[in-house]
Parts: structure tokens; sequence; C-alpha cells
């Protein structure tokens, strides 16, 4: 869960005459979550964030799938996701269920045109490669290779890249993106045994309030349709604003690593929450010490949950021929583990140097049109030895 945080000019009491320098009131808006139960900002802007010019007529992004049910160990190829110039357009949901989307995205362009809000999900996006800054009426976020943006639902934002080479790894979350339960005290801070802290998220800052009228496109997202809205003032009018609801950023790299004597579980990986899900990140440790231990990890059966692997970078020593951008689906009711001769070849080994994200879904996902356009079709056979 964010910090408190605030940026900008805000009145001394909520509720209370805020004006401008020529007398006029600022528009006060409170974005809720859970109705009024939970997490929230205060936003003041410099008009009401309700002036509607038009309306254009919703389309459809539901997925497409391919694949409802399923028993089989897959991969897919996610740098055979072809690279396009916008954003939406580029994102290609490719394993999903009723509690999150995964998609794959490699956009060329920034976006100048429109403006984007999800407002059916929060959004991790797991930047892959590429930079660039994340623009929002609660600041700016600069990102880069290995950060997690955090955006919680209703955000309104603009993906700026410095260049054309841009992959990203999306979760969309249909309940709130969290920090682990357990890594928190009972007032929300994270506690001493948790693998990050507070000082190495990454808040909104250079709050630009842009005091503009015009025709501002703004694409909402919302039960699988797109509605496009154009607002007569520029969405990031924002002169101040505080609370928790806000997007912020975290580095994988900043990710410290709970090793043991013996090889740990994947919990001790987990970064983030959702209801029904959990996001892990596998970085760079040291391996286990104890003098008789195996490093791989052990066979194992997902009786309740699947498994994604994401892999970013480094030699995953419990894989064959893995690939920047693979995506390994590991179904719930089989058992999986490491490949042909990667437990001996562990033994002895000091350290590994492994990059990738690990959701945890328990609910089973289905693969989309996009999903299986990219397949490795013999990657169930990948455990096979030269057996008669």
């Amino acid at each position: 869960m964010p910090i408190y945080h605030t940026l900008g000019t805000i009145p001394a009491k909520r509720h209370t005459v805020f004006r401008k320098p020529d007398g006029k009131l600022y528009a006060e808006e409170l974005v809720s979550t859970e109705g009024f139960s939970s997490l929230y900002s205060l936003v003041y802007h410099c008009h009401p964030p309700t002036i509607v010019k038009s309306l254009g007529e919703p389309y459809s992004v539901e997925p497409k799938i391919a694949r409802e049910k399923h028993l089989r160990h897959t991969s897919l190829i996610g740098f055979n996701i072809k690279p396009e110039d916008d954003y939406l357009q580029s994102r290609k949901p490719v394993l999903v269920n009723s509690d999150l989307h995964i998609s794959l995205a490699a956009p060329r362009k920034s976006m100048t045109d429109y403006f984007y809000k999800n407002s059916q999900a929060d959004e991790v996006i797991f930047i892959h490669e590429g930079s660039g800054t994340l623009k929002t009426g609660f600041g700016k976020i600069r990102f880069e290779y290995g950060d997690y943006l955090v955006v919680p639902r209703g955000t309104i934002y603009q993906m700026e890249f410095d260049n054309e080479k841009n992959r990203l790894f999306i979760v969309e979350s249909f309940s709130p993106i969290r920090t682990p339960k357990r890594y928190r005290n009972e007032y929300g801070q994270l506690m001493e045994h948790s693998p990050y802290c507070e000082r190495d998220i990454k808040l909104p800052t250079d709050l630009e309030t842009i005091d503009q009228y015009g025709d501002f496109k703004v694409l909402i997202k919302k039960q699988g349709l797109i509605y496009p809205y154009v607002y007569g003032t520029h969405p990031f009018d924002f002169v101040g604003w505080d609370g928790f609801h806000y997007p912020w950023a975290f580095s994988i790299h900043n990710f410290e690593p709970i090793t043991g004597r013996l090889h740990q579980p994947p919990p001790v990986h987990q970064t983030f929450e959702g209801h029904n899900f959990v996001i892990c990140s596998f970085v760079p440790r040291k391996y286990d010490y104890h003098p008789l231990s195996i490093p791989a990890p052990y066979n194992h059966s997902n009786v309740d949950s699947d498994e994604v692997l994401y892999y970013v970078d480094g030699d995953f020593m419990s894989r064959k021929s893995v690939v920047k951008g693979q995506i390994t689906l590991h179904p719930g009711g089989i058992p999986h583990g490491p490949h042909p001769g990667t437990v001996e070849k562990s033994i002895g080994k000091e350290s590994t140097d492994e990059l990738a994200v690990m959701i945890d879904p328990f609910r089973p996902l289905m693969l989309t049109e996009d999903a299986v356009n990219i397949e490795d079709e013999s990657y169930h056979k990948s455990w096979q030895e030269n057996i008669e």
C-alpha cells in the first residue's frame, strides 16, 4: 500500500473554501475506493472534472478466448508480439481470468493525441525494455528497465517513451494491488523483514498544473469497452492533492531476496498481491548454503493454482532454452519441475543471476487468440529424457 503523499497547494482543511488568485473557487474532487471505506485522495482542479463536450461510440477490447479449458504446460514467446505505434493497440491480452488479465505490449510511440483511464482495473506495468515518463495529474514518474508502475483504477495517464524500443508486461487487476499483508504492521508501515521498504518506492514528482480549455480526448475502459470521451479542460489541471490513492513505482532491482540454508518456496519472492493472485519477483541472489542443499526447485504439484513465469533476463537455472520475454504457464492439476539435468547441474552453485516475474492465480487462466499465435507447441514435451 502506498504511503501518505501530497504535491502542490492544498487548503488547510478538507472541504473548505479554496480560491484561485482571481477569487473563483478551485474544484475539489474526492477520488475514493470501496465507496468511502478504503484508500482515497483529495484533488483540487482548476476546473470541475465533469465538463464533457462529446461522447463517441464505445468499442470492445474484450480478449478473444481461444482455449478456455486446458491442462497442458504452455510456453509463449513474448517477443514475437509485433511492435505497434499506438500504446493501446499494442496491448495484447494473452492470459486471462475473472481476477486479472495479463497482456504483452511493444508500443513504439508516446501517447500524444489522447489520454487513457482504466476504470475497471488497477494496472501493474512492468518495464522490460525502454524508459520514459508516466504523466498524470498527480505528477510524473520516470521509469526504466525493471520498474513496476502501479496505476490505480480511475487514474488518467499518458505514457511518454524515450525511444521506439519498448517491451511491457502488463497485469490488469480487478481488485486493488497492495503490498503483501504479512510485510506490513497494523499501521500499514512495511516491517523490518519485508524485502523492500518505503525508501524504495518511487512517488510522483514535478506536479505541472495545465490550465487549458480545448478538446481533450480521454479513452476510458470499463467492462471490456473503450468509451471515447472529449473533455473541455485538460485532465492534468491539478493544483494540489493529498492522500493514499495515486500512481507509484517500484524497481525489481530494489527487491532484496530472502535466502536460507535450504531451498526457499516461492512466497519469499512475493512483491504484490491482489484478490486471488500474487505477483512475485525472482532476482539475483545467493543460493542455499546447507552443505547438501539442492538449489534447483523440487518438482511440485499446484493443486489449486496456476503458475505463470515471465522471463526477464539472466540464466534461469531450472529451465533449458529460456529466452527473454518468454512466458510459461503451468496449470494447476499436474506437476511440473526442473528440466532434465538442471538439478544435478545446480548442486554446488553459489548464486544465480536470474530475473523473472511470477504470477500465481487461484482461478484457472484462459489463453487468448493472441496467446496461441505465439505459442511454442512442443513445450509440454520439454521434460522428456532418452526413454525407451
